[in-house]
């Protein structure tokens, strides 16, 4: 018996949802044949399989969390192991686990729990541990997990209140559990600190895209002041300042919030600026976005007036120091040359991480924003 555990998928990344198995138990694959698809981190992974066999065992069902090393396929037979690595969206950097390393990683059985009174029910230490912090009897919930496994999330489930029926729980996954991962450690890291603006963009041709003058005046607040176009790591005694803009764009999707990002964005025209963003969110679209283009923002734009609202307090994801929002231009009496006139305006809002960003050189980089976006062209 040979066991084969899901390996690294990439920096940063220690699990991943299962959300299709390319195989069965008892079928006979070959090296390579796709094996399962994962999701993380906001793209899908095709996993091959890592050397010929015979399928004995498969561990998880479709919506399962998986931690990178633990078992995903057991298997009866094959040759000798020659993991391939990953198929599809992955990074170059990504480390697959060698052979030798997937076999010697055990399976750990599921302790079995006598509840008193009742039958035998399959659950882990951890569901256990949360059934009796809620007050949920495990024989009387309905298992969804492989084998018959009482999950979390089942234990969640039955700890709603009976009468609350026109609620529904639904567990977070995918782009939205990786939002709430990010939002959670930016809560525990960031100092922020907010400075708000507005722009006068009368002087605007018609049909201007905003956005792409948006991201032209970020390039050119970062070339003002390139502390905001920086990393600043975890315990880190330093921080990092990038000499280009990889910029991250806040992208709303019905699967949650996705951030592609422009790599160099302070090099291209404004055509080009445009056509890649287009791309960008079409893949965003229809999920076929790669990993690479959701990592390694040093500062991101949230354009959220589109949808509503004129000032936020944003928030900043670790490494990075800095995300400029705007909001809904909308036009608003504004004095020029001492006479009040009807102007469109637009409200900017800028967020920085306290602990690398001081209050001068976020000051200075969005006077730089304001100052490009008073522009004409």
């Amino acid at each position: 018996m040979r066991t084969f555990v899901l390996p690294d998928l990439g920096e940063g990344l220690h699990e991943a949802e299962i959300i299709a198995w390319h195989v069965s138990e008892g079928a006979s694959v070959v090296a390579d044949q796709p094996l399962v698809a994962v999701e993380t981190d906001k793209a899908v992974v095709e996993i091959p399989a890592p050397w010929s066999g015979r399928i004995a065992q498969l561990h998880g069902a479709v919506g399962d969390i998986v931690e990178v090393g633990h078992a995903l396929v057991d298997f009866e037979e094959g040759d000798a192991p020659e993991f391939t690595g990953i198929v599809g969206t992955v990074p170059d950097t990504a480390a697959p686990v060698s052979a030798q390393a997937a076999a010697s990683v055990p399976v750990t059985p599921v302790p079995r729990t006598t509840v008193a009174g009742a039958g035998i029910v399959q659950a882990s230490p951890a569901v256990r541990a949360l059934a009796k912090r809620l007050g949920v009897d495990l024989t009387e919930l309905t298992p969804t997990g492989p084998g018959g496994l009482a999950t979390a999330a089942d234990v969640e489930r039955a700890a709603q209140s009976p009468s609350d029926e026109q609620s529904t729980f639904e567990d977070l996954r995918g782009p939205r559990r990786a939002m709430a991962e990010a939002m959670t450690r930016s809560g525990a890291e960031v100092v922020p600190a907010t400075i708000t603006d507005e722009v006068d963009v009368d002087a605007w041709p018609t049909g201007s895209d905003s956005t792409a003058r948006l991201i032209r005046a970020i390039c050119v607040g970062c070339a003002a002041e390139p502390s905001l176009n920086a990393w600043l790591q975890t315990g880190a005694t330093g921080r990092t300042v990038h000499q280009h803009v990889d910029l991250g764009i806040a992208v709303d999707s019905p699967d949650g919030l996705f951030v592609p990002v422009i790599r160099s964005a302070e090099t291209m025209s404004t055509t080009a600026t445009r056509e890649r963003l287009n791309e960008l969110v079409a893949s965003v679209r229809d999920r076929t976005i790669a990993i690479e283009d959701l990592r390694g923002a040093t500062i991101t734009l949230s354009n959220f007036g589109s949808l509503g609202g004129r000032h936020a307090v944003l928030v900043v994801v670790p490494p990075q120091v800095a995300i400029l929002g705007a909001g809904r231009a909308a036009p608003r009496v504004v004095a020029v040359d001492g006479q009040p006139v009807v102007h469109r305006v637009l409200p900017l809002s800028l967020t920085v991480d306290h602990r690398a960003v001081a209050g001068g050189e976020a000051a200075r980089f969005l006077a730089a924003v304001v100052a490009d976006l008073q522009l004409a062209d």
